[in-house]
């Protein structure tokens, strides 16, 4: 009985540092968005009086921005913020194609200066908005990926919930966003369970030597019940992080002439929210 009792009490202890690292990474996410978005509106009046100085007749433009910032400004909660912020993007996008229309704007430095900031500011909100992109594999219902997890193919991680609950396996196929992993050997375990979408054609040299780079320590090197290295001032140290992290300096990727457009995407699954509902019986 108390050898099962510590099992669940370790059990707890791994939800409950799990939900706190999830919140903490949500917090430092919107904080991060926060910033970008504020640093966005402060620069709407300056770029506003430039334009208003050569292009007069676009009164209904330069009105819907005003009225675009002052609605983020005035917004009252995190929904409408993020209504009103995507709504500013659209009126950005617009006074920034002045510029086509009143080739005199793109002689101004000024201007320039002012759109080369904020087209920078809505690459990096876009960057930090996460999404997650449909698996397409055989085990979530697209047959037309039949590429094997052979050595040098390059394929999408994922999330795998159905470890914490059953009911969740369509969230983990789903859950896919920008990481992804090559094969330095074979492994048909992983066919049909992740989409595998490319091959290294040049280069599995590099590849091998990446694999062999020397790390803090492999997690898969421990054994049932060690505990993990720990620094100088007594921190576990993270498992499998580069002790000297390779710098990709070029990387080449190749079409053969086709577009495969923009993916479709989906929004994050909140799994910390699902958590707290399931175990603690309320939200975030």
């Amino acid at each position: 009985m108390k050898k099962n009792s510590q099992k669940m009490t370790i059990f707890f202890l791994y939800i409950f540092n799990k939900l706190i690292k999830l919140r903490n990474q949500v917090k430092e996410s919107w904080s991060t968005i926060d910033i970008l978005l504020k640093k966005r509106t402060d620069l709407i009046p300056n770029i506003v009086e430039v334009v208003k100085g050569y292009s007069k007749y676009e009164k209904k433009t330069i009105t819907e921005i005003i009225k675009a910032r002052s609605n983020v400004l005035n917004a009252t909660s995190k929904e409408e913020s993020i209504k009103n912020n995507e709504a500013l993007s659209k009126s950005i996008d617009k006074i920034l194609l002045l510029k086509e229309e009143y080739p005199e704007l793109k002689a101004d430095k000024n201007y320039m200066s002012l759109q080369n900031k904020l087209s920078d500011l809505e690459d990096n909100v876009s960057e930090d908005k996460e999404y997650c992109i449909p698996g397409e594999f055989i085990a979530n219902g697209y047959t037309k990926n039949t590429l094997k997890h052979e050595k040098g193919v390059i394929s999408m991680a994922r999330s795998d919930y159905s470890q914490t609950d059953a009911s969740l396996v369509d969230e983990g196929y789903n859950s896919a966003g920008s990481q992804f992993f090559i094969m330095t050997e074979n492994n048909t375990s992983l066919d049909g369970l992740y989409a595998a979408f490319g091959r290294v054609i040049e280069g599995m040299d590099i590849v091998e030597k990446i694999e062999n780079v020397k790390v803090t320590y492999r997690s898969s090197d421990l054994k049932e019940g060690q505990e993990a290295p720990k620094d100088k001032d007594g921190n576990k140290l993270d498992a499998d992080r580069p002790i000297n992290p390779p710098v990709i300096k070029s990387l080449r990727v190749e079409t053969y002439g086709i577009d495969y457009g923009v993916p479709e995407t989906n929004d994050v699954f909140d799994y910390y929210t699902w958590l707290m509902n399931t175990y603690y019986g309320q939200g975030a």
